[in-house]
C-alpha cells in the first residue's frame, strides 16, 4: 500500500497580482497539468500581474520525477505548454500550440514551488508568439521557452 504524504506549500501570488480563473476561460482542457489540484503531480494557481501578464505558481510534486529528486523535463515542458498557451487565450487569442522551444537551464528540485512568467510577444494574422520561463524563489531560471501559437478561429 502506498502512503501519500501531505505537503504544505504556498501557491499564493504577489500582493499586487489578481487571481485568474483559468478553467472558466478554456474549460476542461486544463486537465493534464491543472486538473488535479490535490494530486501529487502538479498544483497550479494562476494570476495576472500589474501589466495583466499571466503568471502561475506551480508545485512540482513527486509524480513529476525524472532524474532522482528532480522534475522530469517533460513535466517542465507540459507546464510551459499550458501556461504559454493560456497566456495567449487570456490575451484574447483562442489558440493551439504549434511549436514550443524550451531551453532547460537547471535541474528542478521536486516538491518546490516555482513561478512561471509569460509574455505575449507579437500577433501577426493567426500567429501568436509567446515567451515564458520557470523561475525559482531566488530568481533562478530553471527553463525558458518561446512558443508559436496558432489562432483556431481566424481563417
Amino acid at each position: 500500500m502506498t502512503t501519500i504524504q501531505k505537503t504544505e506549500f504556498d501557491l499564493n501570488g504577489e500582493k499586487t497580482w489578481e487571481a485568474f480563473d483559468a478553467p472558466s476561460l478554456v474549460g476542461n482542457s486544463l486537465r493534464f497539468v491543472s486538473g488535479d489540484p490535490q494530486g501529487q503531480r502538479f498544483r497550479v494557481r494562476y494570476f495576472r500581474d500589474e501589466e495583466k501578464a499571466l503568471m502561475a505558481r506551480v508545485w512540482f510534486g513527486p509524480e513529476t520525477e525524472g532524474p532522482p529528486g528532480h522534475a522530469h523535463g517533460g513535466s517542465m515542458a507540459a507546464v510551459l505548454d499550458e501556461v504559454l498557451g493560456l497566456a495567449a487565450w487570456a490575451a484574447g487569442h483562442p489558440v493551439v500550440v504549434g511549436r514550443l522551444n524550451i531551453h532547460f537551464s537547471l535541474l528542478l528540485p521536486l516538491e518546490t514551488v516555482m513561478q512561471v512568467e509569460s509574455e505575449v510577444v507579437s500577433v501577426e494574422g493567426r500567429k501568436v508568439k509567446v515567451k515564458g520561463r520557470i523561475i525559482g524563489a531566488e530568481g533562478t531560471i530553471y527553463a525558458s521557452a518561446d512558443c508559436l501559437c496558432i489562432n483556431i478561429l481566424k481563417s
